[in-house]
Order: C-alpha cells, then sequence, then structure tokens
C-alpha cells in the first residue's frame, strides 16, 4: 500500500506547477488505482469553519436503517438526520449540499482524467464514534473488508471515496491490508468466484437480463445486478466472516489527523476504521473507460482470474 502525501496542490491553484497539471492528475489516478492513499494534512477545498462545527453538533436519528446520515446528490435528498430540529435539518441539508459540490470541484481537478466519465454517489456525515458502534455483523466498519454496496451495484465501476476527518482533536484510525489483487489471488477461487463466474453465462443469467427492464418499469431495480457485484458483494462479508483473514493477516495502521483528507478506492484496499467520530465522506463510481490503469481494477483482476467476463 503507498501513501502518498500531496503538498503541491492548493484549493485556489491547483497544482503548484500548471505545466505538470495532467502528468500529476494522471499519475494521481494510477496511484490510487493501484491500491494507494492519497493524504492532504488540510482539507484542500472549501469547508468552512462553522460548518464543521455545526456538523459536530448535530445527531443522527435512531433507526437502525441509517448507518450515517446520508445526503443523495441527484435527488438532493438527505436521510438519517435527527427528526427533531427542523431548523438543524435544514442547515445540516445545505452544508451537506455544499460540500458534495465542493468535494466534486476538488476531484474533478485533482483527477482530470475521471471528470467527464465519473458518476456521483453519495455523500455522508458519520458523527458517531466508531470504535465499539452496535452494528449488525455485515456492517461492521472495524473488520477488514472491501467496499460493495447492496442497492447500488457498480457493474465493475470503481468505488473512489474522499474522506475528511472534522474532529478537532482526535485522530480517525484506521488499518488496511495488502490491495485487491494479491487478496483475489489468494482467496478469491475460496470465497466461490467459480459460482460466480459459472453463473455469468447460465440460462437463468440471461433470463434475469431479458427480463430487468420490464421489472424497472415498476420500480423494482437491481433484478440484472451483474456477477461482478453478486461476488463483491459476497466477499464483502466473507472477509468479514473469514476469522482468520481478520486475525493473522498482516496490517498497517494509518491515523487521520484532524482536519486532514484523504482518497482511497475502497473497493480495492482492505480496510477497517478502529476508531474516530465526525468524519465527513463523499463516494464516486469510476467506470472502466475513465481509468488509468483498468488493468488493476477488480473486475479485471476477477476476470483475469475466472477467464469469464463478469460485467453487464
Amino acid at each position: 500500500m503507498s501513501w502518498v502525501h500531496i503538498t503541491d496542490y492548493s484549493p485556489s491553484q491547483g497544482w503548484a506547477n500548471p505545466a505538470d497539471a495532467d502528468s500529476r492528475s494522471r499519475e494521481s489516478c494510477r496511484l490510487l488505482e493501484e491500491g494507494g492513499v492519497l493524504y492532504f494534512d488540510q482539507v484542500p477545498f472549501d469547508l468552512p469553519d462553522p460548518d464543521r462545527e455545526f456538523l459536530r453538533s448535530q445527531k443522527q436519528s435512531g433507526l437502525r436503517v441509517h448507518k450515517n446520515i446520508s445526503y443523495r446528490p441527484k435527488t438532493d435528498a438527505l436521510r438519517g438526520a435527527a427528526a427533531d430540529d427542523p431548523e438543524g435539518a435544514q442547515r445540516l441539508h445545505e452544508i451537506m449540499r455544499s460540500y458534495s459540490k465542493n468535494v466534486t470541484q476538488f476531484v474533478d481537478r485533482l483527477l482530470s482524467p475521471y471528470a467527464k466519465d465519473r458518476q456521483l454517489d453519495f455523500a455522508s456525515y458519520r458523527p458517531l464514534e466508531e470504535k465499539g458502534r452496535d452494528l449488525a455483523y455485515h456492517k461492521r466498519n472495524d473488520l477488514m473488508h472491501v467496499d460493495a454496496f447492496p442497492t447500488r451495484p457498480t457493474n465493475g465501476g470503481r468505488i473512489l471515496r474522499v474522506f475528511v476527518n472534522i474532529n478537532p482533536a482526535v485522530n480517525r484510525i484506521w488499518e488496511v491490508a495488502e490491495p485487491f489483487e494479491p487478496l483475489a489471488g489468494k482467496l478469491a477461487q475460496k470465497a466461490g468466484l467459480p459460482r460466480y463466474a459459472k453463473y455469468a453465462g447460465s440460462p437463468g443469467r440471461k433470463l434475469r437480463r431479458t427480463v430487468a427492464p420490464i421489472f424497472r418499469s415498476i420500480g423494482l431495480k437491481n433484478l440484472d445486478r451483474s456477477p461482478y457485484d453478486h461476488f463483491m458483494l459476497h466477499f464483502h462479508d466473507w472477509l468479514k466472516e473469514n476469522r482468520d483473514y481478520q486475525e493473522k493477516w498482516p496490517k498497517t495502521r494509518l491515523e487521520f489527523p484532524p482536519q486532514s483528507c484523504w482518497l482511497v478506492y475502497t473497493d480495492t484496499v482492505p480496510h477497517s476504521v478502529l476508531s474516530g467520530q465526525f468524519a465527513l465522506e463523499q463516494t464516486f463510481i469510476v467506470p472502466i473507460r475513465a481509468m488509468v490503469a483498468p488493468q488493476k481494477s477488480p473486475l479485471k483482476v476477477l476476470e483475469g482470474l475466472c477467464g469469464t467476463a463478469l460485467a453487464n
């Protein structure tokens, strides 16, 4: 895992040397795609102090269906906030909308090869202390895993996430393990990859793809979830359940100080969150066509292992 501390990028000017902007952006994309973490010791986009202070005062809904407070840019919808303060909820909505807009502009500039094709996904605010959170087993953040979304299949697109620690005094603590390519080479077959590869060419799969548009028209989504998405969601859960992997495989501890920001492909870098409170996050889905090193993507790694196309 490569940890790259970016020091020559500013919110106002972008890369310090404009003549090198294109090459620096491509190199940053490549580092991320190969399983690295890009780190900034200060937030590299506008995130005003009053907004951070207000966020730290907010409560999350007590409903277990909401793991975090989420903002959905495509519909401008906020989910998971406490419902007892309408004025506070309105300001929270405005802050999350502004955060999503500002971090998106930052990513499009920093990682310019992605700007045309990347897809904007959910943003989230994580106000709860991670250590000791009472979550269902497969939702626990303190177990090593790679990300996959149960409700938002990516069809081979990669999950790029931007995090900010807005805690004024306490580091956010992660552990990470070896990236997806060597991990999959050792464990994907044991986790059942051949079964998903076989399903990719099955008559049942072809039938589901045929009828999926009909069901989408009446509001039933994800019926044609790709074999890749099926496997990745299964692998997410399988890794969390695998005690040998959780307890014995080598890990590296990362500490993200207050006001720091980091970018990582969380479907590529196995990670766990051991502790920390008050973090912001924005997710992007980056399709294969936008990548500078597509052969490093989980999709291409898995297809290479099983010899079968896994995306729609």
